[in-house]
């Protein structure tokens, strides 16, 4: 296997982990096992732990289990580099969600970045929802491109002031 090929399924499978990630939280998070995650919505605890913590060891299982399927069959077989994105991506998610947005780790607070504004922006409006109905707003790394141009108006106004 090449290295090209193995930094294409790397990275096809990080982008196709968005997607995954947004048909959790929207159907599963928001469905189903809304009991693990709307602790992370309306703080109902105290402590740096939350229930939905739990949500990193369900996305965490299937990228050791592939880690451990593509040692065992080798490195010319795509598994381990399956299990690798989708570890990028858990480590992405982790840095913008719990350490950029939430700051649950207080270390990168503030940006000037509009990528990153308008990721923020996205994910407050996301949890101005309290209940697990009436969400929007469901993904990470891609919002909606009405939540950059909001952004971007913002600081046109802020330039001209």
């Amino acid at each position: 296997m090449s290295t090209w090929t193995i930094v294409g399924i790397v990275a096809i499978t990080f982008f196709a982990m968005e997607f995954v990630a947004w048909a959790t939280h929207k159907y599963v998070m928001h469905g189903f096992l809304w009991s693990l995650h709307s602790d992370h919505h309306k703080k109902d605890h105290y402590g740096f732990l939350e229930r939905n913590d739990t949500f990193f060891l369900i996305f965490a299982v299937p990228s050791m289990l592939l880690f451990m399927v593509g040692a065992g069959l080798g490195l010319h077989t795509p598994w381990l580099w399956i299990g690798l994105g989708i570890l990028i991506y858990g480590l992405a998610y982790f840095f913008v969600h719990e350490v950029f947005i939430h700051q649950r780790i207080k270390w990168l607070r503030n940006t000037n970045n509009s990528y990153f504004l308008a990721i923020r922006r996205a994910h407050k409006v996301h949890h101005k929802h309290l209940g697990k109905e009436d969400g929007e707003c469901f993904g990470m790394l891609l919002v909606p491109l009405k939540y950059y141009r909001e952004v971007l108006r913002s600081r046109r106004a802020e330039s001209t002031t």
